[in-house]
């Protein structure tokens, strides 16, 4: 009998702590999205963006005033890009020069660039100028089980969840693959999404490709908690086989 029991214990510590195949494997009905079509999104602008802006005319002289001039060239890399760049205001707005304040709320960086080209147009001010607005500071953040958490830099326009994971490094042998959560502020609402990556339904749906400023965040696995929890240590674990064979015994006898 108390032979029986010390297996029985061990039995149920052991596979407590084990994952399926279906927990663990990516996409497992990805032959189901073969074929099927990709739609590409552009993201809105946030406030705390920053863009950069270039304006080029026929006469290169004429548009110089339009552009932002900064000699600042102690920073390097991105630091750099950014002080040359347009931070977008919680109100929506940025200021240019010559033009003053204008309102980016709702907009993309293509729709952006159409409307700077109007107003140059419209106002007498260039013509037929050439406008070019990028995101200088796109950025992620990935959280939880993944090899290398952390705030993440992109300049893809579009980048995939998948995409994202791979740059944390993937997810550990711990992380949830069923429930990755998304939170994303998307014009002033906040919107979160629970995303099971061991099938491919998701990627048909808004959330396929991440946008700047999200957060990723992969919880780990009831096992994982379990030992973080109550089984924190070998420590931990020899004092809770020795409890269980000290009751088992008190009840034999």
């Amino acid at each position: 009998m108390l032979h029986r029991s010390i297996i029985l214990i061990f039995s149920i510590i052991v596979f407590s702590s084990c994952s399926t195949r279906k927990e663990i494997l990516y996409l497992q009905d990805i032959d189901s999205q073969n074929n099927s079509q990709i739609n590409y999104t552009e993201s809105e602008i946030q406030p705390n963006d920053v863009l950069s802006i270039n304006i080029v005319a026929l006469n290169v002289e004429t548009s110089e005033p339009y552009n932002l001039q900064n000699n600042n060239n102690q920073a390097g890399g991105g630091q750099m890009l950014q002080l040359q760049g347009y931070l977008v205001t919680p109100d929506y707005t940025i200021n240019l020069p010559v033009l003053g304040e204008i309102s980016v709320k709702g907009k993309t960086t293509r729709e952006l660039s159409n409307i700077i080209k109007n107003v140059l147009e419209d106002g007498g001010h260039l013509i037929n100028p050439t406008v070019n607005v990028r995101l200088l500071n796109a950025k992620i953040t990935i959280l939880g089980e993944v090899n290398l958490p952390g705030t993440i830099e992109f300049t893809e326009q579009n980048l995939t969840l998948l995409q994202a994971l791979g740059y944390a490094g993937g997810l550990t042998i711990n992380g949830v693959r069923e429930d990755i959560i998304i939170i994303r502020d998307d014009v002033g609402v906040k919107k979160i999404s629970h995303i099971d990556i061991t099938t491919s339904d998701w990627m048909n749906g808004p959330f396929y490709f991440v946008k700047p400023n999200d957060t990723i965040i992969v919880n780990p696995n009831g096992p994982e908690v379990k030992r973080a929890g109550y089984i924190p240590d070998l420590a931990g674990l020899i004092s809770l086989v020795t409890l269980s064979l000290t009751l088992t015994i008190l009840l034999t006898n």
